[in-house]
């Protein structure tokens, strides 16, 4: 695998990094390669939905009505 070195980073950035990283629980250099993996990959890499937006990316299951449960029927119950 090919190692990269990054100079002159503003200590902004490199504070923004660790802070990401820290809130994902990983390393700092982890937290670098998933962000230049979901820059440079085609269709964003393996980005991470949340929930919402996976379920808003779902395909319509139709209409409500053909999700409806039919009526129950009444029967009598011994107690």
């Amino acid at each position: 695998m090919a190692q990269l070195v990054v100079r002159r980073i503003e200590e902004a950035v490199v504070v923004r990094l660790r802070r990401r990283a820290a809130r994902h629980g990983v390393s700092v250099e982890e937290e670098h390669r998933r962000i230049l993996r979901t820059a440079l990959s085609p269709g964003g890499g393996d980005r991470m939905l949340t929930l919402k937006a996976y379920l808003l990316a779902m395909p319509s299951g139709g209409e409500d009505a053909a999700f409806e449960r039919p009526s129950a029927k009444l029967r009598r119950v011994r107690l």
